[in-house]
Order: C-alpha cells, then sequence, then structure tokens
C-alpha cells in the first residue's frame, strides 16, 4: 500500500491525477462519440465502484501533496450514486484543490449541497438530440445558483450550430461555452470564424498540435491512473510508470518530451509547456473555465464576428 510519505522542509509538488476507472455505460447513445460504450453488467458496475473506492482511499490518505483530481470516465459517472458522494467527500478534503469531473449533467443535482462549491467543479456537455434542451439548462442555471464552478460544451458539428448559438445566449454571462473541434472533421476558415465567435478558444481546438519531442507536464507533475492503479503519464501515452497503489509510479516522476507526433484532445495538449493554457485557463484547468472568461459575442448574427483569437 503507497502510505504517505514523512513531511520534510521542502514540501513535494502539487500532483494532478486523471483517473479513468472501468465504467463504460452511458444513459447516452451520441453517434459522434468516439468512445466505445457497453452496457455494464451488475458484476462491472461492482468492479467499477471498488476501484472507486480503492482510488478515493488513496487520495484521501495522500495529504503530503496538494491534490487536483479530474474523472474522466468512459461512460456517465454522476448517474451512479459511488461517483456523486465520492466528488463530495474528496472536495471536502483540505489537501484536494481540485476536483472535477467530465459528464453530460443528466444526473440530478441536489447531491451538489454535500460538496464544497470552492473545490467541486463540473466539466459539462451538452449533447443535442440525447436530452430536452430546457432540462439541459434549467440544470446549468441550478449549477449556477448553487455556485459550482463549471464550464458548458458542444462538439463543433454543423447540425450543432444554433443549439450552441442558443446555449450561449441563454447561459449565464460568466459560464464559458467551450466548442470541440469534431473528431475527423476539417473546418473551413469560415466555419472556423464561426465557432470562433461563440468560443473565442476554439482556434485551440481546431488542429492537432505538434507535440512529439516537446516538454509536457505529463508524467511529471499530471499523470493518469486506470482502475487498476496502473499509472501512465497521459490518457494518450500506454508505457506504464508503474502502480499507484505500491508506490512504484514515484521512481518513474520526472520531465520528459511527449513521445507522440501530436495530440489533438483538449485534456492532452493543455498541458503542453510549449502552449500558453496554464495561464489561459489559470486555477481552472481540470474543469475548462479560464481565468478570464471571454465575453459572451453577439451570436443572432448569421456570421458571428471572430474576436481575435491568432490560430495556433
Amino acid at each position: 500500500m503507497d502510505h504517505p510519505a514523512t513531511p520534510t522542509a521542502t514540501a513535494p509538488a502539487d500532483l494532478t491525477v486523471l483517473y479513468r476507472g472501468p465504467l463504460a455505460s452511458c444513459d447516452y447513445d451520441c453517434p459522434y462519440c468516439p468512445f466505445a460504450k457497453r452496457r455494464d453488467t451488475g458484476d462491472q458496475l461492482r468492479a467499477d465502484r471498488a476501484a472507486l473506492a480503492r482510488f478515493t482511499n488513496w487520495a484521501t490518505a495522500r495529504t503530503d501533496r496538494r491534490l487536483s483530481l479530474l474523472f474522466t470516465p468512459w461512460g456517465e459517472g454522476l448517474v451512479r450514486s459511488w461517483y456523486r458522494r465520492t466528488l463530495a467527500d474528496l472536495s471536502r478534503l483540505p489537501h484536494v484543490r481540485r476536483v472535477a469531473i467530465q459528464t453530460n449533467l443528466s444526473c440530478r443535482t441536489d447531491w451538489l449541497a454535500d460538496a464544497d462549491p470552492d473545490t467541486l467543479a463540473l466539466w459539462c456537455t451538452y449533447h443535442p438530440g440525447q436530452t430536452p434542451y430546457d432540462r439541459f439548462l434549467t440544470k446549468c442555471r441550478d449549477l449556477a445558483a448553487r455556485g459550482v464552478r463549471f464550464s458548458v460544451g458542444v462538439v463543433g458539428l454543423p447540425e450543432h450550430l444554433d443549439a450552441a448559438r442558443r446555449l450561449r445566449a441563454d447561459l449565464p454571462a460568466h459560464v464559458y461555452l467551450w466548442i470541440n473541434a469534431a473528431d475527423g472533421h476539417t473546418y473551413t476558415d469560415a466555419e472556423a470564424d464561426l465557432w470562433t465567435g461563440l468560443d473565442p478558444l476554439f482556434p485551440y481546438s481546431r488542429h492537432p498540435h505538434t507535440s512529439g519531442g516537446l516538454p509536457c507536464r505529463t508524467g511529471e507533475s499530471v499523470l493518469s491512473v486506470d482502475g487498476d492503479g496502473t499509472v501512465r503519464r497521459c490518457h494518450f501515452v500506454r508505457t506504464p510508470l508503474g502502480n499507484l497503489y505500491d508506490g512504484s509510479y514515484r521512481a518513474a516522476l520526472g520531465p520528459r518530451p511527449c513521445p507522440n507526433a501530436v495530440c489533438d484532445c483538449h485534456i492532452g495538449y493543455v498541458h503542453l509547456e510549449t502552449l500558453p493554457l496554464y495561464d489561459v485557463f489559470a486555477g481552472g484547468v481540470l474543469e475548462r473555465v479560464p481565468a478570464a472568461v471571454p465575453p459572451a459575442p453577439v451570436v443572432d448574427l448569421p456570421f458571428p464576428v471572430p474576436l481575435g483569437v491568432r490560430e495556433v
């Protein structure tokens, strides 16, 4: 078991951990989703619950470091009681700086009353056609009323443009609306301008980022962990660094260049040291909340005016 080390005069660096357990079931069936989904059996759900409990025990005991935790399940976690309870419990630990999860926001929101809103945050995605618009918007407004930190986003497919415009107009002004470039979709400059009019940071998502041989925080201050405790530098590099629960990962921590030619997912490239995104999202890297939320653009024009973000 990985017991906390005795604190020294020089405190260990903060650690960011992205956790992805075996859960793969989802209550949505988005045709553009890149994740393979299954209908989890009772045994699979129990295994996921046990894996999450093991990780939670590790995080609870890891008091020698300030932790930031992001849950990135293949499926939808918050429809499961053990994820809701885990996030609320972790949010109240003094050494946890941030705990966040990616979610479609289909769950109820009353559980948030048990969480610390200064620590917990949500990365929410709206999927047109999977849930009524008014239901999703009502939940967003409830999050805002509760003082929960959250961002909202949409996959940038042409058929989602009107819904994204409507969402930007209806969301509270302080809530950041992000747009993810759709997998395999190529954007003309005119199309990219439409999305940039809604999300001034869309140019960061439009093209994959060159990453091979470049410095990245993953593997040093950012780690990926699966349900068995296998530690990798990130979700997109399969080489193991060790195991979380026997402590073998510790010896492998250190700066190292990215081994992949490109990085095309926000949860990966946000950690590249060659991009300014730690400054752009200062204080909100895990939940995708910028330090200064871009002003809400005018969305009732046929061609929203780009807000001047340079292509990267």
